[in-house]
């Protein structure tokens, strides 16, 4: 199984296949590739496999995947305790 996960561009720095950005993912911020999503800007949400953003999600996509992502920990926690 492969785990994508959405995250915001904080900022970017390179060009072409060497472009990069800073990604937070709900706080916790990467440096991942940008290569494959020349569109994408600071304030974007990308999402991102194994350090390499892979497309590009429009704000209502990025806030509903985190949503459902925070249902999913919140039921681990409910079903762990």
């Amino acid at each position: 199984m492969c785990l994508a996960i959405p995250g915001q561009i904080l900022s970017t720095a390179g060009d072409d296949l060497d472009r990069t950005g800073r990604v937070s993912f709900g706080g916790v911020v990467k440096e991942v590739s940008l290569a494959y999503v020349p569109q994408a800007e600071v304030g974007d949400y990308v999402v991102v496999h194994v350090g390499f953003a892979i497309s590009q999600l429009d704000l209502h996509e990025a806030e509903q995947t985190l949503h459902y992502l925070e249902q999913m920990q919140m039921g681990e926690k409910a079903g762990g305790e």
